[in-house]
Order: C-alpha cells, then sequence, then structure tokens
C-alpha cells in the first residue's frame, strides 16, 4: 500500500510515514489470533472432554502430549498476538517528515515503545543539508531507502522499514524533496 502523498505548501513540505499500521500486520495480527484460540481451545477440549471447537473433534486428541502441546502453542501464539496488537496500536514506526523553509528547519518525528523516548523527534538546520540519498538494493533482500546527508551528522533515513517502496515512488519523493530543499539528488 503506497504512502499517503506528501502535503506541500509554498514553504513547507510533509511527508507521512506508515508506521506498523500497514495491511500485512493486521493480517498477521488477525491470522494469529484465530490460530492462537483455535490452538487453545483444541488443548482445552482435550483436557476437559468438552468439545468447544464446532468444526472438529478435538476430544478425541489424547491431553498427554498432544493437547498439552497445542495448548502451549495457542498460548504462544495469543501471546505473540498480543505483542502484534499492541505495536499496531501504538504505531511504533509512524510519524513524519517535515521541512519548513520559513523556520530553516527539518524534523524527522517516529513513535517508538513507551518509555522515555516514546516520541523520537530530531531537527537539523536546512543550511546542515548537504543532498538527498537514494540507496537502491536489488536481489533476494530488495532495499530501497531514501536518506538525507547532513553536515556532521552521516546519513538520517527517510522512509519507512520494512517493504520496500516502489521505484517509481521513491524517485519522486526523492526528486521532490531534493528539489524542495535545492539540494542535489543522489544515487540514481
Amino acid at each position: 500500500m503506497p504512502s499517503p502523498a506528501a502535503t506541500v505548501e509554498t514553504d513547507s513540505l510533509r511527508q507521512p510515514i506508515l508506521g506498523s499500521r500497514r495491511p500485512s500486520n493486521y493480517f498477521w495480527a488477525i491470522a494469529v489470533s484465530i490460530g492462537g484460540v483455535g490452538f487453545l481451545l483444541a488443548g482445552l477440549s482435550s483436557y476437559l472432554q468438552v468439545n468447544l471447537l464446532p468444526f472438529s473433534e478435538p476430544t478425541r486428541l489424547a491431553f498427554l502430549p498432544q493437547g498439552l502441546v497445542m495448548g502451549l502453542y495457542g498460548i504462544a501464539a495469543i501471546l505473540l498476538a498480543s505483542y502484534l496488537w499492541f505495536v499496531i496500536s501504538l504505531d511504533v514506526g509512524g510519524g513524519y517528515n517535515a521541512f519548513d523553509r520559513a523556520s530553516q528547519k527539518a524534523t524527522i518525528f517516529r513513535w517508538g515503545f513507551p518509555g522515555k523516548n516514546r516520541r523520537v523527534e530530531i531537527t537539523y538546520p536546512l543550511s546542515d543539508i548537504q543532498a538527498v540519498r537514494v540507496d537502491i538494493k536489488e536481489g533476494l533482500n530488495p532495499k530501497r531507502a531514501l536518506y538525507l546527508k547532513v553536515k556532521g551528522r552521516g546519513d538520517v533515513p527517510l522512509t519507512r522499514v520494512g517493504q520496500p517502496l516502489p521505484l517509481a515512488e521513491l524517485e519522486s519523493q526523492g526528486a521532490e524533496l531534493a528539489r524542495f530543499l535545492a539540494v542535489p539528488l543522489e544515487g540514481l
């Protein structure tokens, strides 16, 4: 799913960043939740000798070892699903990149895990930005990302982690940002 379009005003540019609230995370959280509940109910049905699943007959399973193992798999899956739903609810990794010519500042904002670093916000003067760099690596583990080259800081990642952006979208975002900041676009 492509990220929402950047908002451009005359003196500011804001690029939203999709975090953990992407469709694939919702799919896996739902699938693991359903599977975990199913395995746990199968294990409990085997132990209690009461059919808790309407579409199968887990009471025929011997509790030791099949029912016990299914129950443990169910507990593990429910714990994993709880973690996935927690990360989705916090939108870990989500945020925005904002560039403002009026205040001469670039702000990179991301949500993190709870704690003192829940809000990750980094601000740079626009004058310290040397270039926008595009990093493209194809193969088994493709990588397509945008970076800001900042004086004295190295490269600052601008794109989301996980699924690589489509090449056309990456080029478009990089060119738009380089034009807005009046810096060179490197890596193409």
